[in-house]
Order: C-alpha cells, then sequence, then structure tokens
C-alpha cells in the first residue's frame, strides 16, 4: 500500500559525477609478494634520470593534474616522505626528484564514481543573505568509488521560498581531510574495552592513571606506569594491543577555511572503516544549555565487520570522530534525537537487525538494550524495518521517517509519529509508504531501492532528499501537515 499523492517529486536529480576526484598513496605492486621489489625498483629508475629529464617530467605532471587539486606539490612531497625509506642510505635526491618520486606514488581516486545515495538534510550553519521564507541546507551523501568504497561527501541547497529547491555547484578540488590528534575520552575507551571483554588488570591499571580527558602523550605515560608483574602476564601483549587500537579509534579531522563544504571529503582514516563509512545520519544537535553542534552516526566498515562510529562538529569544519558503544549501538542505522528528551539522551536504532527500537544513553555513555517501537508487519516491509534518519520534532510529536522491505527486496520509505515527552509511544502511523521505487527509480547500483539518511523540516513542509536505486540522489516535499492527517491513530504503547 502506497500513499501516491502525499510527497512530490522534484524535477532535480544528483546523479555521480566521476571528475570529483582526490589523490592517494599508489605503491606499484602493493597487491603481489614483490612490492618491495617493484617500488624500490621504480624509485632507483626515477633516481637514474638526468635533472632536465625529471624537471620536465614533473613540469608536465603539474600542467596535468594541478588544476584538479588543491597544493598538488604538497601532497606530491607528503606521499614522497610515504615511502622514503625505499631509497637507500646514502642516496641524495634534489627536491624536484623527490618531487616526482611523490608524483609516482600518486594516484586519482574518483570519489563517487560507481554511486551516490543515502543522504541526509541538515540547516547550514550560514544563514546569511537570504530572501524571506528560504533556508540553506546541507545535504550529506554517501559517495561511492572504486571498489565498493564509500566516504562522506556533501552539498548546499537552497530551500524555498515556497517549493523551490536549487542545489549548489560541487565542482572545484576535492580535499580529504587528514586526520589529526585529538582528546580522548576515558568513559568512552572504558565502554569500548567493556564492549570487547578487555577489561583485564591491564587495561583497569591503565584507565585508573588516564585523566578524564587524555591525549595521546597522556596514554603512552600511562601504559608505560604498567607495573611489571602485569605485563608479565601471558595476556598482557593482547591487552595491550586492544588498549591502543581501542585509542585509536578516536581520531579528529579539520579542512582550511578557504576549502568549501561542497570541497570536504571524510575519507575512511582508521583500520575500523578501511572498506568505507557509510550512512551518515547528520543532525543539528541543541543541548540543554542551548548550544548547537551537528552530530551523525554512520557505520564503519572493514571489509568483515561493521561497527556504529559518531560525527560531533561545532561548523562542519573541524569533525571529531568516536565509537559508538553498548548493546543499543549493535547493528546498522543508528539516529540520533535532535534534543536531549526530558534530560535523556535518545536514539532510534535496529540493534535485532529487523525492529525499529529506542535507546538511550546511560551515565557509562553506553547505548542501552532498545525499546521496541515498531516490527514488520505490513507486506511492504514484512523483511525488516528502520528508520531513514533522526526524528524531526514537529508541534504532532516526533516525526520518523522510518523505511521497510519487502518482495524482491523492494526497499520503500514510510512514516510514524511518536509522542513528543514520551518518545516510547507511537502514537500515529503511515498506513503504507509514503515513498516507493517509482517508474524510472528501479534501475540502480542496488535496484528497486528508495532510501534516506535524514529529511528536515521548514516552513510546515517536510523536505526528503532520497537515494535512488543507491546510484543517484532526488529529492520530494510533503506537507507536514497532509502527511500527519494521513496517518492512523495507533494503538501501540
Amino acid at each position: 500500500m502506497t500513499a501516491p499523492d502525499l510527497a512530490t517529486r522534484l524535477g532535480l536529480t544528483l546523479t555521480p559525477d566521476p571528475r570529483r576526484v582526490i589523490v592517494k598513496l599508489f605503491v606499484p605492486g602493493e597487491d603481489s609478494a614483490l612490492v618491495r621489489t617493484r617500488a624500490s625498483a621504480l624509485i632507483d629508475r626515477i633516481a637514474g634520470l638526468d635533472e632536465h629529464e625529471t624537471g620536465e617530467l614533473l613540469r608536465e605532471t603539474l600542467l596535468r593534474f594541478g588544476d584538479r587539486h588543491r597544493d598538488l606539490q604538497a601532497i606530491f612531497l607528503h606521499h614522497y616522505d610515504l615511502v622514503r625509506y625505499r631509497l637507500p642510505r646514502d642516496s641524495d635526491l634534489s627536491p624536484t626528484a623527490r618531487l616526482l618520486v611523490g608524483a609516482y606514488f600518486s594516484h586519482e581516486y574518483s570519489v563517487e564514481a560507481a554511486a551516490l545515495c543515502n543522504p541526509s538534510a541538515v540547516a547550514h550553519p550560514d544563514q546569511s543573505a537570504l530572501e524571506p521564507g528560504m533556508l540553506r541546507a546541507v545535504i550529506s551523501l554517501r559517495q561511492i568509488g572504486e571498489g565498493h568504497l564509500s566516504s562522506i561527501g556533501f552539498a548546499t541547497a537552497l530551500l524555498g521560498p515556497g517549493t523551490r529547491i536549487t542545489v549548489a555547484d560541487r565542482s572545484g578540488p576535492l580535499l580529504a581531510g587528514r586526520r589529526t590528534g585529538t582528546r580522548h575520552r576515558r568513559d568512552l575507551l572504558t565502554a569500548g574495552l567493556a564492549d570487547e571483554a578487555w577489561d583485564d588488570e591491564v587495561s583497569a591499571t591503565v584507565l585508573g592513571s588516564l585523566p578524564e580527558l587524555f591525549d595521546d602523550d597522556d596514554f603512552e605515560r600511562a601504559l608505560a606506569r604498567i607495573p611489571a608483574d602485569l605485563l608479565a602476564r601471558h595476556t598482557a601483549h593482547r591487552a595491550l594491543e586492544e588498549l591502543r587500537r581501542a585509542a585509536a579509534a578516536d581520531y579528529a579531522v579539520t579542512f582550511p577555511a578557504d576549502v568549501t563544504l561542497e570541497r570536504r571529503i571524510l575519507w575512511p582514516a582508521t583500520p575500523a572503516e578501511s572498506n568505507g563509512m557509510e550512512d551518515a545520519r547528520f543532525v543539528r544537535f541543541v543541548d540543554d544549555g542551548g548550544e548547537r553542534s551537528y552530530r551523525a552516526t554512520y557505520t564503519a566498515y572493514d571489509g568483515r565487520r561493521i561497527r556504529g562510529q559518531m560525527i560531533s562538529s561545532a561548523d562542519l569544519r573541524r569533525f571529531e570522530v568516536t565509537p559508538i558503544r553498548g548493546p543499543g549501538a549493535a547493528n546498522k542505522g543508528m539516529a540520533l534525537f535532535p534534543r536531549p528528551v526530558g534530560g535523556r539522551h535518545l536514539a532510534l536504532c535496529r540493534s535485532d537487525g529487523e525492529t525499529i527500537g529506542l535507546t538511550s544513553l546511560d551515565r557509562h555513555n553506553r547505548w542501552r538494550q532498545a525499546v521496541p517501537l515498531h516490527a514488520p508487519r505490513s507486506g511492504w516491509e514484512l523483511i525488516q524495518v528502520g528508520n531513514c534518519g533522526s526524528p524531526l520534532e514537529t508541534e504532532y510529536g516526533w516525526l520518523v521517517l522510518t523505511h521497510g522491505v519487502g518482495p524482491v527486496r523492494r526497499y520503500a520509505i514510510g512514516a510514524m509519529l511518536l509522542d513528543l515527552h514520551e518518545p516510547e509511544r507511537v502514537i500515529a502511523e503511515l498506513p503504507g509508504a509514503l515513498l516507493a521505487p517509482g517508474d524510472g527509480e528501479r534501475e540502480g547500483y542496488v535496484p528497486n531501492v528508495v532510501y534516506s539518511c535524514g529529511g528536515l523540516v521548514h516552513a510546515g513542509v517536510l523536505w526528503l532528499p532520497y537515494g535512488i536505486g543507491d546510484a543517484r540522489v532526488g529529492f520530494a516535499h510533503v506537507a507536514v501537515a497532509a502527511l500527519v492527517g494521513a496517518m492512523r491513530r495507533s494503538g501501540v504503547g
């Protein structure tokens, strides 16, 4: 069952742009057993070039690729520094030769060559110079490139007046923010070790000597203070590995002010997300003190396992990343409420893999076991249900966009309403799907899918960006009053 007259699709589609490229490290032969031999031999061949040929090759390379990237020479020099250990100790390359080595150990990667999908929408931090009735919005995007590797990108949209929408140009050199140090939280480290069952004597000793907030130097000093008799235990080496792995899961990424939001790429930076950062659900969060920030939950994938992680940012220039812990964080698809409710930090989740649940944060910063809200029961959602982004606060209640999976793994978007003060109570549900794959929307990277990671409400209208076939992004809108009016009161709760 579908409510085809409620949502209006807009004549705007974002498609993958293979011109959006970043420069990554490239090591010839790294997929074979002869990686060291091939890479070292390449450096020897570069070193054997005369200075004139070296200069000409570098000049041609910079002429060919320079306008596609920000500060390409700095990238080449960084890549040279990463492989310089392969040079003979007595070698002394010229500055030009070093840059050329970096160029040969680089390659372009098209971040969305395969697909662009699963968007979420939040209000932009800059609302200046707008006409009455307009809102500037940030659209986060899952970008998929070669090897099914996902990263997070952005677009900027203008909503209104009325039901008009325009998306700003996304061209220009991209920048993948580099990982930087951050202040770690002891409670999150404690929760992570507990989740992995590594809360033993060694970890307890280290945690007991750390301050509430600590940096990498504090952490290394705490490790150095472990008593020798604990280090002699047969489990000590593995415990130290787990401590280091858990502490390294926190990181920050910062972008220069002159790199616009559309050109910022959040690129996998830890082993846990080495095969992708998937399905970010952004929300503009307001704490009890009125302070605003941006937060997002996303799925980190290492090629075998998934893990929930959280992004926090005050301005969408510096992004801090931490793992999400606790039983409520199991599986994919957490979505944060945009503010505390009755003093509780809440999130939607699907910890059992098929049911929409409500979880809350405990005093140890672990997400509790979920309270079920909605289980699969209608034909269009019998395989599984989940959320399509963070709850949206309206005068009628918390508006939750849902997704359901039906026959032939067909994904559709639905909606339900939670009580504003007691979100455990489902007060109304849309009887059927709000948006399902229509004509021209069935084919894609993953056929028969419409899916969103979050919409926003502006001027009484729900604006909904949504992925089509996990390949491209469309937009729809629906009046909130009409959507709520089409819902049926629920007996759940």
